[in-house]
C-alpha cells in the first residue's frame, strides 16, 4: 500500500509536518517494501490553494492513505473524492508513524 506522510525534512527519520498543504515535503512509502520517495511540496509556499494542490499531488502519485497533523476542508474534499483515507492528529517521526500504521495502532482515518 502506498502511504503519503507530511514531513518537515526530506527523509524517513525526520519529523512529521503538522500542516498538510504547507508541508515542506511529502514522503511516499510503499508499506510492503518500505521503499520511500521524497518530494519537495511545490504548493507549500503558494499564497492560496496549497491544500488542494498538495492533495492533487497525493492523488496523482497514487497514495491510498495520508498521515498528517492536520488537513483543511478543501484538501480533505479532494482526497475524499479520490478515495484517499486521511489520518490526522499524528506527530513524531515519519518512520515511527509508518511502523505504527503497519501495526494498526494509528487512529482511524478522519471522515468528512
Amino acid at each position: 500500500m502506498k502511504v503519503a506522510i507530511t514531513a518537515s525534512t526530506p527523509h524517513l527519520d525526520g519529523w512529521i509536518s503538522p500542516r498538510f498543504g504547507r508541508s515542506p515535503y511529502l514522503v511516499f512509502v510503499d508499506t510492503d517494501t518500505m521503499e520511500a520517495e521524497v518530494i519537495k511540496n511545490p504548493d507549500a509556499e503558494k499564497p492560496t490553494g496549497a491544500g488542494t494542490g498538495t492533495a492533487q499531488l497525493v492523488v496523482d502519485k497514487g497514495a491510498e492513505v495520508v498521515i498528517t497533523g492536520a488537513c483543511g476542508p478543501n484538501a480533505m474534499r479532494v482526497l475524499s473524492q479520490a478515495g484517499v483515507k486521511v489520518i490526522t492528529g499524528i506527530s513524531g517521526k515519519v518512520r515511527e508513524a509508518i511502523n505504527a500504521f503497519k501495526e494498526g495502532t494509528l487512529p482511524l482515518p478522519t471522515e468528512r
